[in-house]
């Protein structure tokens, strides 16, 4: 089976069952027997990979295989050299320390769908936008990782994983489409 590239709306639960009247994956896919090769908190958008094939879920979803994740973050603040350099170090977060990562800041993304509803804005509070690209991918890391540097998250697009992209596969939120397994690695 080819591995299905979901772009998971704002607000959507990372799983087919129903679960407190909230959004899931269900509500967007009916291909029977896939499941998600990692997971994006209900909170967060962007790309998710599905598969039936548990072989390749694995080597998609275990940190040991180093498929780089990249994400757009809009955080509140300025994102200055320091914070850049802060993100991209290893980062003790309590419960453990980040490894080294890629963290940039950006223009806002033109091509960027708008999140529905928007995000708060703030007169008094300047935003700026992020790319961030790990090697791991633990519980709300991203967001933690801002946060600890002072620049709390606003909004979290994962954009790429390994090869794919949603740059080079534009999907609109809820949207899906069917490639080959060999494209996460090219």
């Amino acid at each position: 089976m080819p591995l299905i590239l979901f772009n998971k709306p704002f607000q959507v639960l990372c799983q087919f069952s129903a679960q407190d009247g909230k959004a899931t994956l269900a509500d967007h896919l009916t291909i029977p027997n896939i499941y998600p090769a990692g997971r994006l908190d209900y909170d967060s958008e962007g790309l998710m990979l599905l598969t039936d094939d548990g072989k390749l879920q694995h080597a998609i979803a275990h940190p040991d295989h180093k498929e780089g994740k990249t994400y757009l973050v809009q955080v509140e603040g300025m994102a200055d050299a320091a914070a850049l350099a802060k993100l991209q170090a290893p980062l003790d977060l309590g419960d453990f320390v980040t490894q080294p990562c890629k963290a940039v800041r950006i223009a806002e993304p033109e091509w960027l769908w708008p999140r529905n509803p928007p995000i708060r804005q703030r007169a008094d509070q300047p935003t700026s936008w992020l790319a961030i690209t790990l090697q791991e991918g633990k519980n709300r890391q991203v967001r933690r990782m801002t946060a600890a540097v002072g620049l709390p998250t606003l909004r979290l697009v994962r954009t790429a994983i390994g090869g794919i992209s949603l740059a080079t596969h534009p999907l609109m939120p809820g949207e899906w489409m069917a490639v080959a397994p060999q494209d996460l690695r090219s």
